[in-house]
């Protein structure tokens, strides 16, 4: 396993990073002794990063790692995240954010965590499920409780997830509130690191990595596989029946399956199409962290060894390029 340093925060890393949430589902619907061999396969293939949020699993997967966590006591780095969606949130944001995480905090089993992100889409405007930037960036408004937390020393850095409006995200990151910023950055939507050509159909997050490289950000890469359209329609036990909601316009999981076809070509004896999705993410040396949703150990071993394997060839990436340019324009 190589480490990268997640931007300014100066915390070294593994490429990997262990998904906690629905799309996986191991650390959701595992069993105990599934989810301490999954995390201890992992752990010996040098992967020391791992994600979770109040909201997957309505908090079963904090739960389920921190019990794994508490019983193998790994020097690993830990990250959460946190809504702010409601009403009464809205109403009392550093009530509603400090609850938050107290709450994470006694399911994770921890005084602190490495990363704490916000997990709510931004836009522009009010939207009933979106959180608009003006709540993120105004006095008292989130950031600057994740400061007040950051100063308790019971967070170590700020972070959100980079969903929803594109301009909002780059707002957000413009600001040079916030430490890290997850991004949707795979071969189906390459928008966050890779110019595309005119016509795209699929949402264009007009090269967040670069912007948030250039502020000395951590760049997370999320949904590395599509949330699994990448791999085909074949899921594993534990993976959820049915992927989370569109995380980018455009870019719905049967949409995605059937644009997946047109990645075999990708496919060789020593790797598989999803290998080649995880190896272009990790291409890009922008990004900190790759994070990978696990069902099983076979996937751990398999994320493992695509961040172990060459960069996709020249050849490979031009034919890449063409279907951005054709199949996957209006």
């Amino acid at each position: 396993m190589e480490y990268r340093t997640l931007g300014r925060t100066g915390i070294r890393v593994s490429e990997i990073g262990f998904g906690c949430g629905n799309v996986g589902g191991a650390i959701i619907r595992g069993t105990h002794e599934q989810q301490i061999a999954a995390v201890q396969k992992a752990l010996a293939l040098g992967i020391d990063y791992f994600d979770t949020a109040a909201a997957y699993g309505a908090g079963l997967s904090e739960k389920h790692l921190g019990k794994v966590l508490q019983q193998l006591k790994p020097d690993v780095h830990v990250a959460t995240k946190f809504r702010v969606s409601t009403d009464d949130d809205l109403k009392d944001i550093p009530g509603a954010i400090r609850r938050s995480l107290e709450e994470s905090l006694k399911r994770l089993q921890r005084d602190s965590v490495d990363v704490f992100q916000l997990h709510t889409n931004l836009s522009d405007t009010n939207g009933q499920h979106d959180l608009f930037v003006n709540h993120v960036l105004e006095k008292g408004g989130v950031a600057d409780t994740l400061d007040a937390l950051q100063a308790e020393k019971m967070i170590g850095f700020r972070g959100f997830t980079g969903m929803g409006d594109t301009d909002a995200i780059h707002r957000v990151i413009d600001s040079s509130r916030f430490d890290t910023v997850q991004t949707y950055y795979n071969l189906l939507n390459p928008t966050a690191g890779v110019k595309v050509p005119a016509g795209y159909i699929c949402q264009d997050y007009q090269q967040i990595i670069d912007n948030a490289t250039a502020l000395d950000m951590g760049v997370i890469v999320i949904r590395s596989l599509a949330g699994g359209a990448v791999a085909g329609p074949q899921r594993a036990e534990l993976a959820s029946e049915k992927p989370g909601g569109i995380m980018a316009i455009g870019n719905d999981y049967e949409s995605d399956l059937r644009r997946a076809g047109s990645l075999n070509f990708l496919a060789t004896a020593g790797r598989t199409v999803a290998q080649a999705s995880v190896r272009f993410a990790l291409d890009n040396d922008n990004v900190s962290v790759v994070l990978v949703g696990f069902s099983d150990q076979a996937q751990i071993e398999a994320a493992a060894a695509a961040q172990a394997s060459t960069p996709l060839s020249p050849s490979n990436m031009q034919r890449v390029n063409q279907l951005w340019a054709t199949d996957f324009a209006s």
